[in-house]
């Protein structure tokens, strides 16, 4: 039985606790899928996690405009993860494709919202390049006007939803200044002439990702997200609210993890005895416990002080998204540790949850930005 009693923390307002016990009810119902399509997967949860009214947290309610709620997120982003990796993929990336545009989107470009939200279209977020991943200010590509027009031209590469996404949030460098300074965004529907998949890319624990090439996009002036030169500044800003939610997905993995490793030492001898007799085993799982606890207290702190109008957390997500992901790596790898050889067996749960967790210390920020990140906010 999973560990819930960190739900009656005082971060939590009874909404949320419902929340997460309506959504833990759908889990238990319509999870795991199966991974064998992952498009086809994706397309597919996103379309029941909206019918089910599962992906309003994601993004703007135009009819109730409001600030996200980062608290729900990151629930509703742990719950998934806990059950299947590809449920937390599929929700978060809705969330992170259309953060831009409820954000620092027009009333035109926020209609795209109810569809996104209703699981009736699907977003992506396109900021990595092959030469500037996490040193985001040198990106190559480049937004020309011309008349009414912006013409992009280069490339994005390890793009969520890469290959099956509607619509992509689109930066690129327009050049009022040099640097982080030159960047702006752009809403770009997936179907506009000149935007190409140009490779489909294969991970350890598979997900739609592709490489995107632009050549010679033609998008309206009005496609742009907020004002010339502040896309840095919104790329920033949308990962403020959902970096503390990448946090939320590995402590969801690493809960599992937990669980699956209690019924494993509870169930399997050795030398006579359950294997959680064993002082090592004991240990390991104290770890564990102590670990995911400390994690899940940075995650919904910098979640509460996000809800309580704080208007940046920069320090407070990078702490929790590099403590919480770190730790979730040693979690999961002691739990494929107290499995022994079942633990590497390819379609067992910890074999699963190993090959997710790595990625989480990567995107949205690797570890070791992380750590530059929080010197900087505390010097």
């Amino acid at each position: 039985m999973p560990d819930r009693s960190f739900l009656d923390w005082p971060f939590f307002e009874q909404r949320h606790r419902d929340w997460a016990d309506k959504l833990d009810a759908w889990c238990a119902k319509n999870l795991p899928v199966d991974h064998s399509d992952v498009d086809a997967a994706c397309r597919d949860l996103v379309a029941r996690l909206g019918e089910a009214g599962f992906l309003k947290p994601t993004a703007l309610d135009t009819d109730n405009p409001g600030p996200l709620d980062v608290r729900t997120l990151c629930l509703t982003r742990e719950t998934l993860a806990r059950h299947d990796g590809l449920a937390d993929f599929a929700f978060a990336m809705q969330g992170l494709g259309t953060g831009a545009i409820s954000l620092f989107g027009t009333p035109e470009q926020q209609q795209w919202l109810d569809r996104t939200r209703a699981g009736k279209a699907i977003s992506a977020f396109a900021l990595s390049e092959p030469r500037s991943g996490s040193d985001v200010a040198n990106m190559d590509m480049t937004a020309t006007r011309d008349g009414d027009d912006y013409v992009l031209s280069g490339e994005k590469t390890w793009i969520s939803n890469g290959g099956i996404a509607d619509l992509y949030t689109v930066f690129a460098r327009t050049g009022e200044a040099p640097g982080a300074k030159g960047i702006s965004a752009f809403l770009v529907p997936a179907d506009t002439p000149g935007l190409e998949v140009a490779e489909r890319l294969d991970v350890i624990a598979p997900h739609p990702l592709a490489r995107l090439s632009f050549n010679d996009v033609r998008v309206p002036a009005s496609a742009m997200i907020g004002k010339p030169g502040e896309g840095f500044k919104i790329a920033m800003s949308v990962l403020d609210v959902f970096r503390s939610t990448v946090g939320a997905a590995a402590l969801g993995f690493a809960r599992r993890a937990l669980d699956e490793t209690l019924d494993r030492a509870g169930s399997r001898e050795l030398f006579g005895a359950p294997l959680f007799e064993l002082q090592m085993v004991q240990g390991h799982i104290a770890e564990m416990a102590l670990d995911i606890d400390a994690a899940a207290l940075l995650i919904y702190r910098a979640a509460w002080t996000k809800d309580m109008g704080a208007p940046r957390v920069t320090r407070e997500a990078a702490m929790a998204k590099l403590f919480a992901t770190d730790r979730a790596q040693q979690v999961i790898d002691k739990a494929v540790q107290i499995h022994g050889g079942d633990g590497v067996r390819r379609g067992h749960i910890v074999e699963s949850l190993y090959r997710e967790i790595r990625a989480l210390r990567i995107y949205e920020g690797a570890s070791d930005v992380q750590k530059v990140v929080i010197a900087r906010q505390i010097k």
